[in-house]
């Protein structure tokens, strides 16, 4: 097959030869063929005609037309979809191997006839002027914390035009998570962009109520800071289009850096959130001529950050518990009947009485959980003991593992109300004592087979009796002149 570089190369050597058949045949082109592309002047492609006819038969001539009236009433049906119901309404009639063809055909029709599809306009980014934020979960790099899972989320904060991030460690997207994370990222970028803008999050958008309206805590927030809030529009991730992207190729970053490491264990949470920090700012050193860019026209800080809590006034139950974001925590029974302030924090729960903070406690994530503190209402079972077999949050009232088994060997040997008593008599100790003493005295017991008893644990409580009990482990040495036996071929 004659090509198009041989032909140009025939139509120079037909200038400086005399000969032509020489100039063919230094073309690589046999006589007959040079003299007709010489006489028609063109090119090999110049002269090939355009194919407009098919090779074979159209398989899916006749059923054409009702798959076109299903795509045109919905577009979102898949080439797949329909192929098996064909192969359905029509046994032996279409291959497997057909699928490709009805797919090509689709295809085809949807770029000529089909919908108009969403274009997503390139947009022009101003220093200082945007910034972007989102949440993205990490479960899926597999981070552990000693061992254990690490089931976390990070608060990813960009700004536009420069494209520098940070994050915030976080566990669910609520609003404290959100006011932390904003607020961290401002103090560390040292200014204030204009705008800021997030999906519609429940956490800064009225969705039940009014869509277009923020919540108050959210306008309160952007307020102090002097930012413009906007969201995106529901179903619209790509609004968010530079966050959203951050998103992806931060995960990626973080899982390559952690295959680069050969672990994805961290001794403490402290550590992870190290090396995160680490992570950003490799990230951010190759942006910094545009961050200067953004700094420079960044607005100045207000002088001091807000609370990033939830504030709720109530009064404590007759049961010692109050209830907060629908779940529920137990508080010092003196507090009972008296007014008390929640302040609930991104990871905490603070109680304040009296403009004084009098406790502090973990809270909870998701809903309908409970975190009960046996140290609150100690002082009312052992007055109560009767209480303690059907009470609600019993087994938040067995601290290790060994109280539950003391009170399962209790409830062998006595009634349910006389191993009740007994056994909150030892919870009582480790209340008002100390529960590792009382945990290490119950080791010993249960160990032993002993009868468990307050004496008896009080007993081992003694400054003066032996509380750890050390078990003499001996591990065998290991020969290892077997392994040079194998080496040598004697086994």
């Amino acid at each position: 097959m004659v090509t198009d570089q041989q032909v140009r190369r025939l139509f120079k050597l037909i200038q400086t030869e005399k000969n032509f058949g020489m100039a063919a045949m230094k073309a690589g082109v046999d006589e007959k063929t040079a003299r007709k592309y010489r006489n028609q002047g063109k090119l090999p492609s110049e002269l090939t005609g355009e194919h407009t006819w098919r090779t074979r038969n159209d398989s899916f001539e006749e059923v054409w037309d009702g798959i076109k009236s299903m795509i045109e009433i919905n577009p979102g049906l898949e080439a797949k979809t329909l192929f098996e119901d064909l192969q359905r309404r029509l046994p032996g009639v279409f291959a497997d191997g057909q699928l490709r063809t009805l797919q090509r055909r689709i295809k085809h029709w949807k770029a000529i006839e089909g919908p108009p599809k969403e274009i997503f306009f390139s947009q022009i980014h101003k220093p200082g002027e945007l910034c972007q934020s989102d949440f993205t979960h990490m479960n899926e790099l597999g981070v552990t914390i000693n061992g254990v899972p690490f089931d976390h989320m990070v608060y990813h904060f960009v700004l536009t035009y420069s494209n520098w991030e940070t994050g915030t460690v976080c566990f669910s997207e609520s609003f404290e998570s959100l006011s932390q994370g904003v607020q961290n990222a401002l103090w560390e970028l040292g200014g204030v962009p204009i705008n800021h803008r997030t999906d519609c999050l429940t956490t800064a958008v009225n969705k039940a109520d009014n869509p277009e309206e923020f919540t108050r805590r959210y306008q309160d927030l952007v307020d102090h800071y002097g930012i413009i809030p906007c969201k995106t529009n529901p179903s619209s991730p790509h609004e968010n289009g530079d966050v959203e992207q951050r998103n992806y190729r931060f995960k990626k970053a973080v899982d390559q850096t952690l295959l680069l490491r050969g672990c994805r264990d961290f001794e403490d949470r402290g550590a992870y959130e190290c090396f995160l920090h680490k992570l950003f700012a490799q990230l951010n050193a190759g942006r910094i001529k545009r961050f200067m860019e953004d700094q420079a026209v960044l607005r100045r800080l207000p002088k001091r950050r807000i609370d990033s809590c939830k504030k709720k006034d109530m009064k404590v139950g007759p049961s010692s518990t109050i209830r907060v974001n629908h779940n529920v925590y137990s508080v010092n029974s003196r507090l009972i009947g008296e007014g008390i302030q929640a302040r609930l924090y991104m990871e905490r729960l603070e109680i304040w009485y009296g403009q004084k903070k009098v406790d502090t406690l973990p809270r909870q994530r998701g809903e309908g959980k409970h975190i009960i503190n046996y140290r609150h209402i100690i002082d009312s079972l052992i007055r109560k003991p009767g209480a303690f077999e059907n009470y609600r949050y019993r087994d938040e009232l067995f601290p290790t593992s060994r109280f539950r088994i003391a009170y399962d060997n209790l409830g062998k040997r006595y009634t349910a109300r006389s191993a009740s008593k007994r056994y909150l008599a030892i919870l009582y100790l480790a209340a008002k004592e100390s529960e590792t003493a009382v945990d290490n005295a119950l080791r010993i017991l249960i160990d032993t087979n002993e009868d468990i008893s307050k004496a008896q644990v009080q007993a081992l409580m003694l400054p003066n009796e032996p509380v750890f009990k050390t078990d003499d482990i001996h591990i065998q040495e290991v020969d290892l002149r077997c392994y040079d036996q194998l080496f040598e071929g004697v086994i």
